[in-house]
């Protein structure tokens, strides 16, 4: 099924309208392939000619997240990252605690223990996300980077 009609299901469900708006936003992340952060998707949307604010993507955003379509992807000391889930293969990370570098993995086995563990408890699986915090090899003697963890 299309990412758009999964979204509208999901706002008629909600009680909510599926704008222009709110499908140019679904597009620019469709666009984007990767993680994308806030102000990065709304400069590229502008920068195609979208008359969006600022506020109506963070709005959109939150209900992408709602749907199971988008997913905030990486944290860093600035703002959040996301990605599109949909439909698609995990992609987990592993983030140095030092210098910040962040490596993409797929692991078969994570997707089918949390494919287990969703059977088990009755629920089904749409996506995950799975970041490790470790210190890369190349971080020694590196101040730990800042965590919005603290």
């Amino acid at each position: 099924m299309p990412l758009c009609s999964v979204f509208r299901r999901f706002l008629r469900n909600q009680g909510l309208k599926y704008t222009v708006e709110r499908a140019d936003v679904l597009q620019a992340i469709i666009d984007h392939d990767g993680s994308f952060e806030v102000e990065e998707l709304l400069l590229d949307m502008r920068q195609r000619g979208h008359r969006v604010s600022k506020a109506t993507v963070y709005r959109t955003l939150r209900l992408l997240q709602e749907a199971g379509i988008i997913t905030q992807a990486l944290f860093d000391s600035k703002q959040g990252h996301f990605q599109l889930i949909y439909g698609k293969e995990p992609r987990d990370v592993m983030v140095c605690m030092r210098t910040g570098r962040a490596i993409e993995f797929q692991s078969p086995e994570l997707t089918e223990l949390r494919d287990r563990i969703c059977s088990e408890l009755g629920w089904e699986a749409v996506g995950h996300r799975f970041q490790i915090y470790a210190l890369s090899p190349e971080s020694d003697g590196d101040e730990v980077a800042e965590s919005d963890s603290d």
